[in-house]
């Protein structure tokens, strides 16, 4: 297992747990802790997930010129 997807796992097991902590320990209503919950879940699985995608855009721009070359050759 990678570093980064064992963080990955404890962020993920961690979120319930601080907001049970929020509704049992500090007393703030259950309402409250889902609404921003639901509202933080968004931004956070973009930046997760975005993160994981790993495009190499270094790739295509080589293919590209690769490309071009063979013309110029054949011309």
């Amino acid at each position: 297992m990678s570093k980064r997807y064992i963080w990955f796992m404890l962020i993920c097991c961690l979120l319930p747990i601080i907001g049970l902590a929020a509704i049992f320990v500090f007393k703030i209503p259950v309402n409250t802790v889902l609404y921003f919950g639901l509202i933080l879940l968004c931004p956070l699985a973009h930046f997760f997930l975005m993160g994981q995608m790993g495009h190499d855009h270094n790739d295509q721009h080589n293919e590209h010129v690769h490309m071009e070359a063979e013309e110029k050759k054949q011309t």
